[in-house]
């Protein structure tokens, strides 16, 4: 249930705020979509905006609550997207907003470099207490997922002193030089930007369509042999996202984390998760590598780390962290005094009880209702859910050739009417969902009807074309 008409205390300011109407969490169609409004105001985007920024669903957003996106037309849209992840606790999320207010009544930045502030610590100081492992820990806190991706592999340099870096077949890390080169889809991600590092080295995940292609030890030997075929004395680190996002939310082989664990020791290198997707509840967890036991050398957030607002982090092992000299990580937004209370917020949510549960059971409804799905004639060939975080691969049931035109076709069903679902993976040819993880049920599976729906029609009107071309 919505909690944002609920009077709002501003902690330390001494006044309250004004309580703000509910929107109610229902789908609702005023116009088509996107409408007249939006439309118009896309015409003066197009003639302000570069082109290299695209617009998945082109509408324009008033207000957002819980699990619903309000447009200028008055349409009102199911979020199944989060932003791409970071509002996980909704875009309109209360104490979020409180602590923000008290904030900007004290300042909006100072640099944390500069002078001190003590938000900055208390978010370093949940994350070293909430990161994995029992070592005493140390964080460092920037702006952006990409800048602390490349911070990670800063700090794994200087530790090791080497160069390489070995990262992952569907991996996406960011789109600074470094995580490009990281990031092993090229488009849109890398098409004209090259030359990337020299110095990274890209191995498969052990996953696929219906289950893992080889063996847990086969896949493990794969990235033996390219460390030896680089010299792994040379190797700084590892780099992996627990769950591939980008990739079409692929969870790698059970075991195959605890494997890169294993040969990350006996070469000296460090393991680095990228947790900047998955980490934050977003899996049932705070970390989602920790569905698989495993601790990491360094562990990146973002995203949902302060709902939105930019907060980035590299969370690891005292001897690592603090093995770089002073100055040497850095930037003059990192840590920002906003972007801490909005975490520090997230942080006082995450730590209730009930909240990690609420993204379990979204993926026990997603489970239910969409797993049917797989091999029952309608082009789905694989569903992938750990939590929040959601996975429906199109393709041939027989062959499983990716099906990128399907996944567009009920991603474009899902927007006209209604519900944001967006297309993503290796082959574009996955729906991705990362639903707030305070959406009400209801809603969410009101969301994901609308996708069957979409699969179904889309489904039909590939059964119509095939026997129309018989015809002739």
């Amino acid at each position: 249930m919505s909690t944002t008409n609920q009077l709002v205390v501003v902690p330390d300011a001494g006044r309250t705020l004004p309580p703000l109407p509910a929107l109610p969490q229902s789908r609702h169609l005023a116009t088509q979509i996107p409408g007249p409004r939006s439309q118009a105001m896309m015409v003066e985007r197009r003639a302000q905006v570069s082109n290299g920024f695209g617009a998945q669903l082109p509408v324009f957003i008033d207000r957002a609550d819980g699990g619903i996106l309000l447009d200028v037309d008055g349409n009102r849209i199911i979020d199944l997207a989060s932003g791409l992840g970071p509002t996980a606790l909704g875009a309109s999320n209360g104490r979020v907003r409180e602590r923000l207010q008290a904030q900007l009544d004290r300042f909006t930045h100072t640099c944390f470099m500069t002078t001190e502030y003590q938000s900055y610590v208390e978010v370093c100081r949940w994350l070293n207490q909430h990161a994995p492992g029992s070592a005493e820990k140390r964080t460092a806190l920037f702006s952006t997922g990409a800048e602390a991706n490349e911070n990670a592999v800063k700090i794994a340099r200087y530790f090791t002193g080497r160069s390489k870096i070995l990262a992952f077949d569907g991996a996406y890390h960011g789109r600074t030089h470094m995580t490009m080169s990281l990031t092993s889809k090229a488009h849109p991600y890398k098409t004209g930007f090259g030359p990337f590092s020299k110095d990274v080295v890209h191995v498969p995940v052990p996953t696929s369509p219906r289950g893992a292609a080889d063996t847990l030890e086969r896949s493990l030997d794969r990235v033996r042999a390219a460390l030896w075929e680089n010299d792994p004395a040379t190797f700084a680190a590892m780099i992996i996202e627990p769950i591939l996002g980008e990739a079409g939310c692929l969870i790698p082989q059970e075991g195959f984390l605890a494997g890169l664990r294993e040969i990350a020791d006996e070469h000296g290198m460090l393991l680095i998760a990228d947790e900047v997707q998955s980490g934050m509840g977003r899996t049932g967890r705070i970390w989602a590598i920790e569905h698989e036991d495993v601790v990491p050398d360094l562990l990146v957030a973002a995203k949902a780390l302060a709902n939105g607002m930019p907060l980035s982090s590299v969370t690891g092992r005292a001897d690592v962290m603090n093995a770089v000299h002073p100055a040497g990580l850095g930037g003059t937004y990192a840590g920002n005094p906003l972007s801490c209370e909005a975490a520090l917020a997230v942080f006082e949510q995450l730590d209730a009880e009930g909240v990690l549960d609420k993204a379990t059971e979204l993926g026990r409804i997603a489970v239910d209702m969409l797993l049917p799905l797989v091999g029952a004639g309608q082009g789905v060939i694989d569903v992938r859910v750990r939590g929040a975080m959601i996975g429906i691969e199109f393709g041939d049931e027989d062959t499983l050739e990716p099906a990128s035109q399907r996944a567009k076709a009920v991603s474009a069903y899902c927007h006209s009417n209604g519900v944001l679902a967006l297309t993503n993976g290796v082959h574009e040819n996955v729906i991705r969902l990362l639903p707030p993880i305070v959406i009400e049920p209801t809603l969410f599976r009101d969301g994901l009807q609308v996708i069957i729906d979409g699969i179904q029609e889309t489904a039909l009107n590939v059964t119509e074309a095939k026997a129309d071309a018989g015809g002739r």
